[in-house]
C-alpha cells in the first residue's frame, strides 16, 4: 500500500489516498475530485481548471500522467 495526497496529484488539499496500484490511486483521486466538484469547492475547481487546460494538450497530459505514475512507483510501501 502506498500513499499520495490530493496535492501530489494536482489537487488542492492534503487528503491522503492509499492504494496498491497506480490505477487505483488515480481512481481514488478522480472520485475525490468528483466529490469536491459536486460540493463546489473553489480551490479544487481551480485545480480542475488547470488540469482541464492540460488535457487539451495530449502530449503534455501524457507526460504529466507518466511522471505521476513514476512518482507513485518510486514511493515506499506504507508501514
Amino acid at each position: 500500500m502506498k500513499t499520495m495526497t490530493c496535492q501530489q496529484l494536482a489537487g488542492a488539499c492534503g487528503m491522503q489516498f492509499h492504494a496498491d496500484t497506480w490505477e487505483k490511486m488515480a481512481q481514488l483521486s478522480k472520485q475525490h475530485g468528483t466529490e469536491m466538484f459536486n460540493k463546489g469547492d473553489k480551490p479544487h475547481l481551480d485545480a480542475m481548471e488547470k488540469m482541464k487546460e492540460l488535457m487539451n494538450k495530449p502530449e503534455e497530459m501524457k507526460e504529466w500522467f507518466d511522471k505521476k505514475q513514476k512518482e507513485f512507483d518510486a514511493l515506499r510501501e506504507d508501514k
